[in-house]
């Protein structure tokens, strides 16, 4: 069993003894903490909104957080199953004080967490996480008497809302969607894409869609992470339907893949760069991903006259970059894109939208137009090391070693060499070092990759 606490949020597998794994009493524990946290920081009374994904732990969870925040005194909007931005966009629809996301996003069935929001209907920071683990472990809680219990309210409204927002962008156009006549593939690995993305395609005029794994149950037919390991059925179902595209989200819907009308991957880093370049080529401006995703990101940005910006791994570090450059897209490579003119948050469902106008305004195929971006790859790799050993240090030498080169020390170590790059990061729960490496092909990302795990050897044997 495990259980895992952290700043963004407290995550684990069901079952098992409390602390070890995601019981309920570490459920009630950790819900309480975060209704003691907002009860400290305003007056009054206090609603959150509360959503969960289609995994089947998820009534348990949520019948324990809405009954948890009720005898904290809080009042509770429960929206049922909701995607993730659904949630996060009705938190401020509704004038709430925080949310709560029932779903452990991309991991299997087995686990669900608690992803806590603030009342702009965004992650909480990093000094909020610390707080709330800090109430937590002391235990310390309030609960009110009867009369002061606070009541629950179901939404179920809030998708309809969702959708109209998107529908309202004056980037999605509803009309050149209708008329390509698209026929579309979509793998909701049986979670709540599965309710959220029929019915998108439904009022963006797409009158075909072939349906894989659209029931909400929970019971995830394959690898929940939209990775490409995890897509060959849909793929397969693309090309056998003679779809022109196919979508794929995982449970909570705030990460998309894409297949091409060949079948072909049209790879997860790229969501963000299509999304991007539509608009772009509408509203200039600047853009932001993290530093772990492709720089085919700044190639368009820098191409349509806007700044490129890179943050510290994690949603919070992305938006809150965003902020600071008045970013009109940003993002992450693992399919999150994040549109500030609709919220805040990564929204599987608006880069559905986007990229469907930007695919029929385009004319061209959905290969085609993955082959008019720069090819880059990704080399994922990572050394072991001893628990003794610093990893800080070993940072700090290979920085030192590439001082010559632009060095970004934000986030671990990126280094770039001219259009490729390495980043360095340290894990935060065992003595790991991860490398991320890029070029303009696999063997030359490998061989970065390859080139700096000897140097981090040659650090380890001085």
């Amino acid at each position: 069993m495990t259980l895992i606490k952290s700043i963004s949020g407290i995550r684990g597998t069901i079952g098992g003894k409390p602390g070890e794994g995601l019981t309920p009493p570490d459920v009630v524990k950790y819900t309480a903490a975060f209704a003691t946290m907002l009860k400290d920081s305003t007056s009054g009374r206090m609603k959150v909104v509360v959503g969960r994904d289609a995994r089947v732990s998820g009534p348990l969870v949520g019948s324990l957080v809405n009954a948890t925040l009720c005898g904290m005194g809080i009042d509770v909007t429960d929206l049922g199953m909701a995607t993730t931005p659904t949630v996060e966009m009705a938190v401020k629809e509704l004038g709430a004080g925080a949310g709560i996301i029932i779903t452990a996003s991309h991991n299997p069935w087995q686990w669900n967490a608690l992803k806590l929001l603030n009342s702009r209907g965004e992650f909480i920071g990093a000094s909020e996480g610390e707080k709330l683990l800090q109430i937590a472990d002391a235990g310390n809680f309030n609960f009110v008497s009867v009369e002061a219990l606070g009541a629950v309210t179901f939404d179920d409204s809030q998708l309809q809302k969702h959708i109209q927002r998107i529908l309202e962008l004056p980037y999605v156009d509803a009309k050149a969607i209708r008329g390509a006549k698209f026929r579309v593939a979509v793998d909701a690995v049986n979670s709540v894409g599965g309710i959220a993305i029929p019915e998108l395609l439904k009022a963006l005029g797409v009158e075909t869609v072939d349906e894989l794994y659209c029931t909400p149950d929970g019971r995830f037919a394959h690898n929940p992470e939209p990775l490409p390991e995890n897509l060959d059925e849909i793929s397969r179902l693309v090309v056998k339907n003679k779809a022109h595209v196919g979508f794929v989200v995982d449970p909570d819907v705030d990460r998309l893949a894409i297949v091409c009308e060949d079948g072909e991957l049209f790879g997860e880093e790229y969501t963000l760069v299509a999304v991007a370049d539509y608009i772009l080529s509408i509203k200039k401006g600047n853009t932001v991903s993290n530093m772990s995703s492709t720089r085919a990101l700044r190639d368009v940005t820098e191409k349509a006259g806007g700044a490129y910006f890179t943050s510290a791994v994690g949603e919070v570090n992305v938006v809150a970059r965003m902020k600071e450059t008045e970013a009109v897209i940003g993002g992450e490579g693992n399919g999150g894109v994040i549109l500030p003119d609709l919220h805040y948050g990564r929204d599987a469902l608006v880069g559905i939208a986007l990229f469907l106008t930007h695919l029929a305004k385009s004319g061209k195929r959905c290969s085609a137009l993955r082959a008019s971006y720069p090819d880059y790859v990704i080399s994922k790799n990572k050394i072991q090391l001893s628990p003794e050993m610093d990893v800080e240090d070993i940072l700090n030498k290979i920085a030192l070693k590439y001082k010559k080169q632009p060095v970004n020390r934000e986030d671990g170590v990126k280094i770039e060499f001219g259009s490729e790059w390495v980043h360095l990061r340290r894990s935060n729960t065992e003595p790991i070092i991860r490398i991320y490496s890029e070029s303009d092909s696999g063997v030359k990302a490998d061989v970065l990759a390859r080139k700096i795990i000897e140097d981090i050897r040659e650090i380890i044997r001085m």
